[in-house]
């Protein structure tokens, strides 16, 4: 065959990445549609997609770039950023990632691809990584319990403050922030403040805290500048105000410092970025919380618990509010739904490689060059304020400060300028003698001698009074001190990844979740220099290539949605949804229509929705939804004329959480527009509408996506996640700015912003890198493509377990989005088999199970994404084909109705090894269901786990390695 039969345009093989991401070859996917009774994706764009949301209008993206493109134009941006060295502090911090973590887990598909651990039995791995992250911070911090991390510090704090709310006894409304708090923190504070109906006093906790009454105090340890203090006047002056005492802690410090529990604190904030975790032009970094354990059941976010299977093994699950927000809704104590997993496995692997002793010795080698560098700043003549601190401090510089940071950056180091007489150092583990001597040469002349390194050494004495520092040991328990080589911490990696589920073994065909393929190259960003080790509050000259990503992604999402502007601030979608949500009120609230609270949500709705609103501070009024699982038209029609005074807001999501494309969407909006409303979409199900689709366009003000769903970004076993919001024009002046850095909002009027939403000000930025990639090496056809793909595998799934079980919602001609809903409701009646057997059955064949009961109770609501070819399909529908046999069999009366492999499964190698089996049914059935299991079988690594027991024994930290025996 000729060359010349082929267009260079094929050739070149610019579009390849598109059957890369895309799971199905040509001929798969003319099998699939011929089973659907289709001769091409089109045929299936007109059976399932209402023609009224249908975009006609061309998008103005490029055509594909080829993934060696993208690694080429993505190396150009990043030479625009300019790394200095950062002694900015404020939160963040230089740090090294030992190697060995970031081969084996920042980029290992087996960590990063995995999805939040709510089936325990595949998720043991990052679970057990996850408590051994809560206890490194509950060793630190002295507290009693502690969480699997929350998105970031600021956030962290503002939970802290709802959470003093809820348990505080006193009357009051205020809450007091001290003044050496981070500014972003206190930014965050006063947004989350003001939605809440809370007043903020911002002053000096030692001077300012008498005769005055608040709920809550928070307090930064060591403070924003450095300055080191001693808490205990603080802290009984609260406690005598019934009041509760947040402590913003930075967690290395904290291995020399007195622990803040031993302040008798209530609650303990922080990032653990320091941990081996870049800065990432702010993020994504895992912030902790931790508190008494009295406070057990009022803590946000996700706690990872010890347990035991059914057969006593010790097992890892999510104890508590593991998702609050689907039972409590508009009553839940928090919207948070996600955290920041994969930051948090990296933070304790990070404690675990160096363990105490590393750790003693990283964070004394930092405060002895702080120390030093202080001496001889001193020994230069300057002035240094600042008295007891760990690595920042203040030096007095009349009328230089400016000048002082213009010369320092000139030599490639970035300090914070405080105002026009102060300057703020901050040093960090990066921090080398050289370092130490710039400095000293940028405050003096070239004529000058720079102080002696080892002379100051030798006579400077310990700034932090001695009851200011740790006593007590930390990091005890046998992980911390048994993985110091690099071939045992290696292969301690491997031992839990191995233990998961994650998308390189399997599909996760998770409903609502989007599982799709995180390709390398999208991923590969990431781990470069100029992206990872930029601090949030660099100088926007030197940070050029983040600047031209960011517009260039803000361009592609506008183009894809039809808005006008997106932020890119909220680190999470509960915080796009929140997010959203005040842009509106703010809107209302510049009209002088500030009586606009009310918000009307689907009864379907993703429980975040009502606990974002009123965060946001809607009343949430709930709609009926009608037998086809739609947005019911006629208690709309009712609900509007009720509340049409009042009405603020609808949050949506489209698709329907069903799993259906609403044909009235159109009609919904123009009925929320007529009577005053505006109309939030969540973006959960965009990967329906990408290509098709514009919600800016179709009636929607304003919209989060999920980066980490539609956009590739992984979703790290639980986050990291990016929920930017995409706005109409009318709402562009009101979105999120920042306290640190101008510019954030280039649309900002006279009216103000909501004010500040994040820690960062543009969110986790490093991961942005993942979608831009995405983006361009799919381009606008391919795009599509994926769009119809992702449609096209829900609806064959349809097809092919109809026959099986129930399809619970269909949208037109019988046809659903990109996600379908299975019944099975009627097994628990038939035959006491729930969902939960089923989706602990699905083990035994190397799946992880679809999303439970959710929107729809004893229901599994499956999404296979556009990048799992028809053999992996298959093999999913065949072994719920497989269970479904297995059910009619106890149905009948052929096989037990207590001992079954649905109510035995998952079956674990220790039950293959036990000398007499017990079961009426075969081994070969119980652990090979199917003929792939032979060649590549998951065994599980425990049984069902013991939920009840959980429950009732809860426990938060790393177990006594005694209770190990016996686990093989």
């Amino acid at each position: 065959m000729s060359t010349f039969e082929l267009p260079l345009n094929e050739l070149e093989m610019r579009g390849n990445f598109i059957r890369r991401h895309i799971g199905t070859n040509q001929q798969q996917t003319s099998a699939m549609l011929s089973k659907l009774g289709l001769a091409n994706l089109d045929e299936l764009i007109e059976q399932a997609i209402p023609n009224n949301i249908l975009s006609n209008e061309p998008l103005k993206l490029t055509e594909t770039i080829s993934e060696r493109a993208v690694i080429e134009y993505l190396r150009k941006i990043r030479r625009r950023n300019k790394v200095y060295t950062s002694m900015i502090g404020m939160g963040y911090y230089d740090t090294i990632m030992p190697a060995v973590i970031k081969r084996n887990v920042l980029e290992n598909p087996a960590w990063y691809t995995a999805y939040t651990p709510y089936q325990a039995e595949v998720s043991q791995g990052r679970l057990e990584a996850l408590i051994n992250f809560q206890q490194m911070v509950i060793d630190l911090t002295g507290m009693e319990l502690a969480n699997a991390s929350l998105l970031d510090e600021a956030t962290a704090a503002a939970e802290a403050m709802a959470m003093s709310r809820r348990l505080s006894k006193s009357k009051s409304n205020n809450v007091f922030i001290d003044m050496e708090c981070h500014p972003q923190t206190i930014a965050v504070m006063q947004t989350r403040a003001l939605s809440l109906g809370y007043n903020t006093i911002i002053g000096c906790p030692f001077q300012d805290l008498e005769n005055r009454d608040y709920f809550a105090v928070l307090v930064q340890y060591p403070g924003s500048k450095g300055e080191i203090h001693d808490l205990t006047t603080i802290v009984k002056s609260a406690h005598q105000q019934q009041a509760l005492v947040t402590v913003a802690a930075d967690l290395l410090s904290l291995i020399l410092l007195k622990s803040p529990a031993d302040f008798d604190v209530d609650i303990v904030v922080g990032n653990s970025q320091r941990f081996g975790v870049p800065m990432g032009y702010g993020g994504p970094h895992a912030a902790f919380f931790a508190t008494r354990e009295s406070y057990k059941r009022s803590i946000p976010g996700r706690i990872i618990g010890v347990s035991k299977d059914i057969h006593g093994q010790i097992a890892y699950r999510m104890s508590l509010q593991t998702r609050e927000q689907h039972i409590r809704r508009d009553k839940a104590t928090s919207n948070i739904c996600t955290s920041q997993v994969l930051l948090a496995v990296i933070a304790g692997f990070y404690a675990i490689y160096h363990g105490p002793k590393g750790l003693y010795l990283i964070a004394s080698r930092i405060h002895r060059y702080t120390q030093i560098l202080v001496a001889g700043l001193q020994q230069l003549g300057y002035k240094i304020p600042s008295k007891s601190y760990f690595d920042t401090f203040i030096i007095n510089t009349p009328h230089r400060a400016k000048r002082l940071a213009n010369q320092a950056q000139e030599e490639e180091i970035n300090f914070r300028l405080i105002d026009t007489n102060t300057l703020g150092i901050s040093l960090d583990e990066t921090t080398t003698r050289q370092t130490l001597r710039r400095i000293w040469r940028l405050f003096t002349s070239a004529t000058v001698d720079i102080p002696d390194i080892n002379s100051l050494d030798c006579h400077i004495s310990e700034c932090i009074t001695d009851s200011l520092l740790r006593k007590n040991k930390i990091l005890q328990h046998p992980v911390f001190e048994k993985y110091h080589s690099e071939t045992e911490m290696m292969r301690y990696m491997r031992h839990l990844a191995s233990k998961d589920i994650a998308l390189d073994r399997s599909m996760i065909p998770l409903g609502s979740c989007t599982m799709k393929l995180n390709a390398a190259t999208e991923m590969q960003a990431v781990s470069n220099y100029e992206f990872s080790n930029m601090h949030p509050f660099a100088p926007i000259y030197q940070t050029l290539g983040y600047q031209q990503m960011i517009d260039e992604l803000e361009e592609m999402l506008c183009d894809l949605t039809g808005f006008d502007a997106f932020s890119f601030q909220p680190n999470a979608g509960s915080q796009g949804e929140y997010t959203g949500l005040l842009v509106i009120a703010k809107y209302h609230a510049v009209r002088c229509e500030t009586h606009r609270n009310i918000c009307l949500i689907p009864a379907s709705a993703h429980g975040t929705n009502p606990a974002s609103a009123v965060m946001a501070g809607f009343e949430v009024v709930v709609l009926a939804c009608d037998d086809n699982g739609n947005v019911s038209l006629e208690d709309l029609n009712k609900k509007v004329i009720q509340y049409q005074q009042n009405l603020g807001a609808l949050m949506i999501t489209y698709p329907s959480t069903h799993g259906v494309y609403e044909e009235g969407f159109r009609e919904i909006c123009d009925i929320i527009h007529q009577h005053g409303g505006q109309v939030y979409l969540d973006g959960a199900n965009f990967n329906a509408l990408v290509g098709l689709s514009r919600p800016g366009k179709i009636g929607a003000d304003v919209a989060h996506l999920n980066l980490h769903k539609t956009f590739a970004i992984p979703h790290g076993g639980g986050g990291p996640g990016v929920g930017p919001i995409g706005v109409g024009q009318h709402l562009a002046a009101y979105l999120p700015d920042h306290p640190v850095v101008d510019g954030v909002n280039p649309a900002k009027s006279k009216h103000g912003t909501i004010g500040t939403i994040s820690a960062a000000p543009w969110g986790s930025a490093s991961i942005l890198t993942i979608s831009w990639a995405y983006i361009a090496m799919m381009g606008a056809s391919g795009l599509k493509q994926a769009t119809l793909h992702a449609i096209l595998s829900a609806n064959y799934i349809a097809h092919r377990l109809s026959p099986f079980y129930p399809i619970l919602f269909t949208g037109k001609n019988n046809r659903v989005a990109h996600e379908c809903i299975i019944d099975c409701r009627e097994f628990k009646k038939s035959c006491n088999i729930s969902v939960d057997d089923i989706a602990k059955r699905l083990i035994d064949f190397g799946f992880h199970a679809p999303t439970m009961s959710f929107p729809v109770a004893d229901t599994l609501m499956i999404e296979p994404t556009e990048s799992e070819n028809q053999t992996e399909i298959d093999r999913f529908c065949d072994a719920l084909i497989t269970i479904r046999q297995e059910i009619r069999d106890i149905e009948t009366g052929k096989s037990d109705v207590k001992n079954n492999v649905l109510h035995n499964a998952p079956h674990t190698h220790r039950l293959l090894m036990e000398n007499e089996w017990t079961h009426p049914y075969s081994k070969q059935q119980a652990f090979f269901p199917d003929d792939h299991q032979h060649d590549n079988k998951y065994w599980p690594p425990i049984a069902r786990i013991d939920n009840a027991y959980g429950d009732r024994h809860l426990f938060c930290s790393c177990p006594d390695i005694s209770k190990y025996e016996g686990n093989d």
